[in-house]
């Protein structure tokens, strides 16, 4: 670790304020593409368990759904620090690793699905409409855990992830592209987090 990397590893350790304890990471199929990117998410994993995540989300947005298997392939595939989770778009079983990754699995999409299973539970008479509500909602979604802080590699914009569960999420921005993604940018959205005061809305 170089001295300036030690420096921000210090400010996040004598810090007030908890680290977030659920980090979401948003990257692109292109962002996989790049030589390395693998090796950079599993270094991105092992920092988040370091610096105190007990819980990491990576959206991987697709713009074209025909590298979905070859992602979903490797992704099953990467070193990680704990239990990985890996879903692809078509894949509704709920993921409730320590690690979980959505490839192609919009935000959108994901939402949509679990009002049309609700839907269908009301017509069944299984469910009461009055039984609606957040909870039932975030019960069936495929990511039902609502991050702390979701990192943004690359520009600001978000790419149709979460839509749901990052409501009142802490958003951070970075122009670093994932391919050069370093451990004093892992640390610097930390300490970016723990200087905010979080409003939940408020």
């Amino acid at each position: 670790m170089g001295i300036y990397d030690a420096y921000l590893a210090l400010r996040h350790r004598f810090h007030d304020a908890a680290p977030p304890a659920h980090v979401a990471v948003v990257i692109t199929e292109r962002d996989l593409l790049e030589q390395g990117a693998y090796e950079t998410l599993s270094d991105a994993l092992r920092w988040a368990v370091e610096y105190g995540a007990e819980r990491v989300t990576v959206m991987v947005s697709v713009l074209d759904e025909a590298v979905v298997p070859t992602l979903e392939r490797e992704l099953r595939g990467v070193d990680a620090p704990r239990e990985v989770a890996v879903r692809a778009p078509d894949d509704t079983e709920r993921a409730d690793a320590p690690i979980r990754i959505s490839i192609g699995l919009g935000g959108k999409r994901e939402f949509a699905a679990a009002v049309q299973s609700i839907a269908e539970d009301v017509a069944a008479g299984d469910l009461s409409p009055d039984a609606v509500d957040e909870a039932e909602i975030s019960d069936r979604l495929v990511f039902p855990a609502e991050p702390d802080l979701v990192i943004k590699t690359g520009a600001e914009r978000l790419s149709d992830f979460a839509i749901w569960q990052s409501v009142y999420s802490e958003l951070y921005f970075t122009d670093v592209n994932w391919r050069d993604f370093r451990k004093r940018d892992y640390l610097r959205a930390v300490l970016d987090f723990q200087n905010r005061q979080r409003r939940f809305g408020r």
